[in-house]
Formats: structure tokens, C-alpha cells, sequence
């Protein structure tokens, strides 16, 4: 008993102070959260990862591996921490003090950390959170220039807390998936919050706005063992069932009301709409035989077969009818995706004469079959023979979206207002003629075979070997199977136009030939496992190709993107170092497909004072240096120097832009010449001065460069040679992408 007598106390005791240690500690901000903050008011979190990964680390190792490890290097780096500054492994968890707070301060604004206004005497006293957090608005507008930290609101609904799959420091929100390193958010799920971030990391938790929130236009499915689940964003979350929804086979759109993390009341919305989806706006989506219909504010989109998620506005597709629309008060609150997508029609914006824009001030249609023009509840037949005119104050337009249908679909419509390479072309399918503020729309939906008997004369000639024709056919079709995925048009409601932006359509008429390549591969892709791939292609290569990267992709997402020598073995040689390239461009190399080609090999020259015209703002221009170069020897940087400055010419577009010209003259390798072109045939080139006149101020660079087009993905002339050596169209597609798979699409 005495034993116990003195014991209990001493407990309690202990107890205590160790409870007083835990609350005080937890009044102070930790250096951790603090350098958080800092560093994330002067850059971002990847940069912060960047500059360590570069720099190296100057902590303990045990502290390397915490989160907070990159802020506090990245202060040491930009000098806001002492350079003596003694770090154990207790120092990121340990209080930042108000000196250490004031030198950062004063790092950033000379004079800032009179804003703290401490004495001496608590110089070397642990700062509370509080006043930390008063003083960081001073500290935000003195270091982020650029206002990159940002106060929003947003609902929380997920953190690995209730995400079983969740990456640490991860949450799920209203506005997007967000970090938020060392700050504790768990207990905030299903509460609406205020928070400062910066490029999706969360720093600091500024307001709680409340404990009820309404997760509107949500999919609810019934679960098992007696739940429901509630998709919202990218995430599951399980409820005990409602009865309502398990009456709903396979599921039901509803706005979601919870108090204090629990349901407080279910709103169902079941009335839907259905119809080909014309156009894919801003605020609205046109459908067929509704018009067009506005997007609620809080407007879903969820694929609802298979396996249930949600999407993209983007990946409701113009021209398919795979929806349905779920509408309340006259809006639409979700799209439905209830089909899987294979794609059967394209919808083409045809361009005005000479390809210079989609929009038209006139558009007149004819064909030797009488045309059905149907707008709004009207409509009418025009004789075959007949012009049908339409310009930009018809009346007609007044009603909607134009449709224009052969009567015999076997026959084709002209265009007699625009004129192509062949004359004045003609397309079969339909139209639909449509005005906007800047014209007049002319959108050709037609079966994506018959748009490739279009393609394919327009992209590669006709005569070439019938297993080239072939392998131009499958690129082709998987190209365009991906653009319609793509949607890059839904606004206007097509898929892509008929020029160089996309592929070239009806340029040239089709012919049995290309007609033939089309037929015998007919419905065949490139598949990189089981994803149609990205199937580039260009004219002729330098001998070789380079990789999907020069767009800014990551190779690992573009795996068979790689670059190759156009020699049976395509062994590559490393033609990123200069004392490579040079000497390969300027001579033949050795054999391969693309060798017996003109473009294989071609030069100009330019003078200082014709790239000026381009390049200014940098004085005399003096010397070009290709400084980096990809994959292939492809240059990917350019330095050009200036008697007043220089400047650094980035990617192939830009490169070749500026130091092209449409009054250059170009040899190409069979010794004919070329001009007219305004821009260099590709951007593997090497460039050296060659003539220099003092008196008149002029410098002449000679440009020698190799092949034609961006160099990714499969040479046409390369498919060419290899077709005229005996190669199948497989064999050539699966020499150009690695690791493919060429076959038809499967449901």
C-alpha cells in the first residue's frame, strides 16, 4: 500500500508533464510546416524536389527521408537559413524560433522582419502558430511576385483516412486532387474548408466554413452487405443503403446532403434525354432533337457500364449518340456514357479554299441526286443539278444547325465554293452547315472507310506500292480513331478538319489503288498492347527517327515512339553530340530506305540580316549554334547571337520557322532546287557560317539538313522502299512503332 501511495502520484505526476510538454509543443509552429511555407511562397513543391534531387542534401539521413526534407534544403539553397545552422535529426519537428523567422524574412525584403516586431529577448524563443500565421500574408507578399498562392474554398470528402487506395498526404476534393504534406486532414472529410495552396499542395488550413455539405450531381449504386456507393471525383465512398436507391437498377443520379459526415437527405433526379450529340460547348451541349441545352453548374460526367467512373466533359463524343442526359430545371446535371465507343463515322470541318480557316462567308452545295435540307421542324428538297447557296444572313439559320443529305447516299455532294487540288471536290455522307460569329461551319459526318479513300491519295501518292498504300491505310485509321477520342473539335461539333492539322481530306480524289489498300485492311490499328496508338508519319527521314518526346511527352507513355536507324538492324548510333551529326548530315551516311530519296539530303544558305527579319531585339546577329539535340540528332535548341543580346530558339516548330524563309533556295539530293517554302523542311540540321562581307555587315550561314516533316513515327518513303524490297504491311508498321500490334479494334 505505501508502495502504491507513492507510485500513483508520481504517475500522475509524469502524466502531467508530459501532457503540458505535448500541448505546448503543439502551440508552436515546427520548422517542418514552417519551411513548408516559405519555400512554397518563393516556388512549388516539384521544384523544391528538383533543386534537392540536383543539389544533393545537407541533413541526417534519418531526416532525408522525411516530407519536409526538400523545403528545408530548398531554404538552405536560397540562403533563407543560416549556413551554420547545426541540424540534427529533431530539427524539422523541433519549434522555428523567432530569429530564425526574422533572418528568413529578411532574405526575402530587407526590412520584412520589423514586421514581426521582437525583442531580443525572445529571439531565440520558439514562435507560436498564431503569430506565424499572422505574419505569413507579409512574408506570401514580400517572396510569391508572381501571386501563385491562392486562398480557395473547396469541399474535402477523401485522405487515405477513408481511401483505403490513396497515396500518403492525398486529398480528394471539390476543386481536384491535392497534397497536403504535414498538415492533418482527416477529421475535415465532409467538411467545406478554406486553404492555402499552391499548384494543388495544401499549406495551411485558414477557415473551417462548415460541417454540412451537398456533393451534388453525384452517382449512387447500390453496394453489398447492405451499403451504397457514392462516386465523387475519382473515388468510392460507401454509406449504409437507402432504400430509394436500391430500387434504382444499376444506379441513380442524386444531389447528396451530409451533416456532420452523415446523410441527412437524398434528392434523386431521374429524368432523362437521349440523342446524337451535335456539339460539345462551354455551357451547353447540342442535341439532336432537343437543339441546345445548358450544363448545370455543377454538370458530371459518368461512365456508367463496365466498370463505373467518372469522366471528362471531353470524352462526351460529337457525332455518336453513347448518352444519356440526366436533366433537372431545364439543364443538363450529368452525362450518362452507357455504350462503349467504336468508331463508325468522323466528322470533318471542311476549310475554305487554300486551307487558311474553318469558317466560311458563302457555301454552296450541289450533287446529281436531289439534296434533303432539313432546319428546325422545316424542311426541303433542292433538284438535282441545283445550287443550294447558303450565306451568313440566311434566314434559315435562324432555326439552328443545317443538315444537307443526299437522296441516293451512294452519290456524292460538291462544294462548288471551294476548290482543292483535284478541282472542286466532292464528299460523300452529309452535311451540316451551322454559323457562328466568325462565319459559317461546313461540317462533312461521313463512314470513317469512305473518309479514308480520301486520305490516304492526299497523304501519300497513289502509285506507290500497294503494301505501302496499306501501311499508309492502318496509320491512317488509327490516326483517326484517336483524334475522334480526342474531340478537339466537340465545340464546333466535329472531330478534326481536312488539312495539315489533322490529315489531309478529299485534297486529292480516291482511286482503286489507294481504294484497295483501304478494303484489304479494312477496321485494322496500330495497338500498343491494347490502346490504339499514336500513329505519326512524315515524309522522309535523315536516315533517322526520333522520338515522341520533342512534343513533350514522356517516353514511357509513348513507348513505341522510339527513334531508329532506317537500316534493317536500326541501330542507332548516338547523334545527340555534335562531332556526330555534323559530318552524317553533310554527307550520305550509310545506306538505308530513305537514301535514294531528294529530300534525304538538302542545304540552303541564309544571311545575318534575313533572319533578322525574324530574330530581333539582339542587335548584329553574329553566329547559330545548335546547342542540344534529341533522339536522331534532331536539334532541340538553338542559340543565336547578337551583338546586343542572344536569344535560344526551342523545339522543332519554332526552329524551323525561324530560320526558314519562302525565298530560300533549297538543293536537295538528287541536285534539283526548290523554293517557296517558309519554313526549314525539318529540324535535323546542322548550321555553320560560310561567307562573311565586313564592309556591308553581312554574315551567310549555310543550313545543311535532312529529310522532310517532324521525323516520328513511320518514313512514307521509308514505307515506300521497304514495300519495293518485298515487306508487308505489317512488317513495316511493326519496323517503325516497337512493339506493336497491328489487328482490328475489339468490343
Amino acid at each position: 500500500m505505501v508502495y502504491w501511495t507513492f507510485l500513483i502520484p508520481a504517475i500522475v505526476v509524469v502524466l502531467i508533464i508530459i501532457i503540458v510538454k505535448l500541448d505546448t509543443a503543439d502551440n508552436y509552429i515546427s520548422r517542418a510546416m514552417a519551411s513548408k511555407a516559405m519555400a512554397l511562397a518563393l516556388t512549388d513543391k516539384e521544384e523544391c524536389q528538383v533543386s534537392q534531387n540536383e543539389n544533393g542534401s545537407r541533413l541526417p539521413a534519418k531526416l532525408k527521408e522525411e516530407w519536409s526534407a526538400k523545403y528545408i534544403d530548398y531554404l538552405f539553397e536560397q540562403g533563407l537559413i543560416e549556413e551554420e545552422t547545426v541540424v540534427d535529426e529533431d530539427y524539422a519537428s523541433s519549434p522555428l524560433t523567432y530569429g530564425e523567422a526574422a533572418f528568413a524574412a529578411e532574405q526575402v525584403s530587407k526590412g520584412l522582419s520589423q514586421a514581426l516586431n521582437i525583442s531580443k529577448k525572445k529571439y531565440n524563443k520558439p514562435m507560436p502558430k498564431e503569430e506565424w500565421w499572422l505574419f505569413y500574408p507579409s512574408f506570401l507578399k514580400a517572396a510569391d511576385t508572381q501571386q501563385a498562392v491562392q486562398e480557395v474554398k473547396l469541399l474535402l470528402y477523401g485522405t487515405p483516412d477513408n481511401v483505403k487506395e490513396a497515396a500518403p498526404w492525398t486529398a480528394y476534393t471539390s476543386e481536384g486532387i491535392m497534397g497536403f504534406e504535414g498538415l492533418s486532414m482527416d477529421s475535415y472529410i465532409d467538411h467545406e474548408i478554406k486553404v492555402l495552396i499552391r499548384n494543388g499542395e495544401m499549406i495551411h488550413l485558414s477557415a473551417v466554413v462548415s460541417d454540412e455539405v451537398v456533393y451534388r450531381n453525384v452517382w449512387l449504386a447500390p453496394g453489398e452487405h447492405k451499403k451504397m456507393n457514392l462516386y465523387i471525383g475519382t473515388i468510392i465512398r460507401e454509406f449504409p443503403s437507402a432504400k430509394e436507391v436500391e430500387e434504382e437498377e444499376g444506379g441513380v443520379l442524386a444531389d447528396v446532403s451530409l451533416s456532420k459526415g452523415k446523410i441527412k437527405k437524398l434528392s434523386l433526379k431521374k429524368d432523362t434525354i437521349e440523342g446524337k450529340v451535335l456539339a460539345v460547348r462551354d455551357d451547353s451541349i447540342e442535341i439532336e432533337g432537343y437543339g441546345e441545352v445548358r450544363l448545370d453548374k455543377d454538370f458530371k460526367v459518368y461512365k456508367t457500364y463496365g466498370v463505373v467512373k467518372e469522366q471528362k466533359k471531353k470524352d462526351i463524343l460529337v457525332g455518336y449518340n453513347l448518352e444519356k442526359f440526366v436533366v433537372a430545371d431545364k439543364k443538363i446535371c450529368a452525362a450518362l456514357l452507357v455504350k462503349s465507343f467504336s468508331a463508325k463515322n468522323i466528322r470533318v470541318l471542311v476549310m475554305d479554299t487554300g486551307f487558311s480557316s474553318i469558317f466560311h462567308d458563302k457555301i454552296i452545295l450541289k450533287a446529281d441526286t436531289p439534296l434533303h435540307l432539313e432546319y428546325g421542324d422545316s424542311s426541303e428538297v433542292i433538284e438535282a443539278g441545283s445550287e443550294l447557296v447558303i450565306k451568313k444572313d440566311d434566314e434559315r439559320l435562324l432555326k439552328g444547325r443545317l443538315t444537307v443529305e443526299p437522296e441516293d447516299r451512294q452519290k456524292g455532294i460538291k462544294v462548288a465554293s471551294v476548290s482543292r487540288q483535284q478541282g472542286t471536290p466532292e464528299y460523300f455522307g452529309c452535311f451540316e452547315i451551322s454559323k457562328e460569329s466568325e462565319g459559317l461551319l461546313l461540317v462533312n459526318e461521313v463512314d470513317i472507310e469512305d473518309y479514308l479513300t480520301r486520305v490516304v491519295p492526299s497523304e501519300m501518292p497513289s502509285s506507290y506500292e500497294v503494301e505501302a498504300l496499306k501501311a499508309q491505310a492502318v496509320c491512317a485509321r488509327t490516326y483517326a480513331y484517336r483524334q475522334i477520342q480526342a474531340n478537339a473539335y466537340s465545340q464546333y461539333g466535329a472531330h478534326v478538319d481536312d488539312s495539315t492539322n489533322y490529315q489531309v481530306y478529299n485534297n486529292i480524289d480516291s482511286n482503286e489503288r489507294t481504294n484497295l489498300a483501304i478494303k484489304e485492311t479494312d477496321g485494322e490499328m496500330v495497338f500498343y498492347g491494347d490502346t490504339p496508338a499514336e500513329t505519326y508519319y512524315f515524309s522522309t527521314s535523315c536516315g533517322y527517327t526520333t522520338d515522341g518526346t520533342i512534343w513533350g511527352a514522356d517516353l514511357k507513355d509513348v513507348p513505341y515512339l522510339q527513334g531508329i536507324a532506317l537500316t534493317e538492324d536500326k541501330k542507332m548510333e548516338d547523334m545527340t553530340k555534335n562531332e556526330v551529326f555534323v559530318p552524317f548530315i553533310q554527307g550520305q551516311g550509310m545506306k538505308n530506305y530513305d537514301s535514294g530519296y531528294s529530300m534525304y539530303r538538302w542545304s540552303t544558305t541564309i544571311t545575318n540580316k534575313k533572319l533578322a527579319e525574324k530574330i530581333d531585339d539582339i542587335g548584329t546577329i553574329q553566329a547559330l549554334f545548335v546547342t542540344e539535340r534529341g533522339t536522331g540528332g534532331i536539334a532541340k535548341t538553338v542559340k543565336v547571337i547578337g551583338s546586343e543580346g542572344e536569344k535560344v530558339l526551342k523545339g522543332q516548330t519554332q526552329i524551323r520557322n525561324m530560320l526558314g524563309a519562302s525565298d530560300l533556295v533549297y538543293k536537295k539530293n538528287d541536285g534539283s532546287t526548290m523554293t517557296d517554302w517558309a519554313s526549314l523542311p525539318s529540324a535535323f540540321i546542322a548550321v555553320d557560317e560560310t561567307a562573311r562581307d565586313e564592309e556591308k555587315g553581312t554574315r551567310t550561314f549555310t543550313i545543311w539538313g535532312g529529310g522532310y516533316g517532324h521525323g516520328v513515327g513511320m518514313s512514307q518513303n521509308g514505307a515506300q522502299q521497304m514495300a519495293k524490297e518485298g515487306k508487308t504491311y505489317k512488317e513495316i508498321l511493326n519496323f517503325f512503332y516497337s512493339d506493336v500490334d497491328v489487328r482490328e479494334l475489339t468490343e
